[in-house]
């Protein structure tokens, strides 16, 4: 019974890490200018140059990434759950 607690309690996990995944990638700041600037080429000079992001739009940046790999990790632990029942 303590496996299927588990599984529930991850498979719950999973549920709000993704729910957390959407809102953080809505809440990022948009890029159109970029985009419109290299299909136009009028953003041909910068269209390589790596800037690195700060403030806001650098922690929501963090902060999808560490979810994502959250999402993957729990995933991947449910899967193996599932498949040793």
């Amino acid at each position: 019974m303590g496996g299927t607690t588990l599984y529930n309690f991850l498979l719950t996990a999973l549920i709000v890490i993704a729910i957390l995944i959407v809102i953080a990638v809505m809440m990022q700041p948009t890029k159109t200018d970029d985009a419109l600037g290299a299909l136009s080429g009028g953003g041909a000079n910068d269209l390589f140059a790596q800037q690195k992001s700060r403030g806001f739009e650098g922690f929501m940046q963090r902060v999808t990434v560490i979810l994502g790999i959250l999402f993957f990790a729990i995933a991947l632990a449910l899967v193996y759950l599932s498949s040793h029942k």
